[in-house]
């Protein structure tokens, strides 16, 4: 960081190259697009990479990287907020599956994260973005809620009421026989 902060360029790749998988696959399960995932990535580390005289070596890196990038994210979506929810849950299941020679699985699978996916979008942002650090990220709640800026009670609470609505959902879509194939398929396989 202090190498990168000094302007040595190889550092910057490496810091860049660290931490733009996570922090894309955090945007992305956050706003469902990859075409503004990628953006708001790019963004997030001109202003990372900009500010890194600013970074206070007290504080995980990760985590200070991951906020500049909520950030980001939030800006654009303010900037670029959907009509409603449901356009924004429509945008966001509007890939398709691509059908191959070994498809049917591999369609299960696409139809399941899309469903998932699709709910996500449909739990408020903070309830989102608790799901994802917590679940995807395996960051321990105490993060979370200084990532969040909140009481870990008020994120276990998040997590609680994400997980329920996330379930009801899975529930009630009209694939949710193939969430159950799916994941017989995957457990014979593992």
């Amino acid at each position: 960081i202090a190498s990168a902060a000094a302007g040595d360029r190889d550092a910057c790749g490496t810091l860049i190259r660290t931490h733009q998988q996570g922090v894309y696959a955090y945007i992305l399960r956050l706003c469902g697009r990859p075409e503004l995932a990628e953006d708001v990535v790019q963004e997030a580390f001109v202003r990372v990479l900009t500010n890194l005289d600013r970074f206070d070596t007290r504080f995980r890196f990760s985590t200070w990287v991951f906020t500049i990038a909520r950030r980001v994210m939030m800006n654009v979506l303010d900037k670029r907020r959907p009509v409603s929810d449901s356009d924004r849950a429509q945008e966001a299941g509007g890939r398709s599956c691509q059908v191959s020679i070994n498809a049917e699985v591999k369609e299960h699978r696409d139809v399941c994260r899309d469903a998932v996916q699709q709910a996500l979008m449909s739990l408020s942002i903070e309830q989102r973005e608790v799901m994802v650090l917590f679940h995807q990220h395996d960051w321990p709640i105490w993060l979370i809620g200084e990532h969040l800026e909140m009481p870990e009670g008020t994120v276990k609470s998040h997590l609680h009421r994400g997980r329920t609505r996330l379930r009801a959902l899975l529930e009630q879509h009209p694939s949710r026989d193939q969430f159950t194939e799916a994941a017989d398929e995957e457990s014979r396989t593992r």
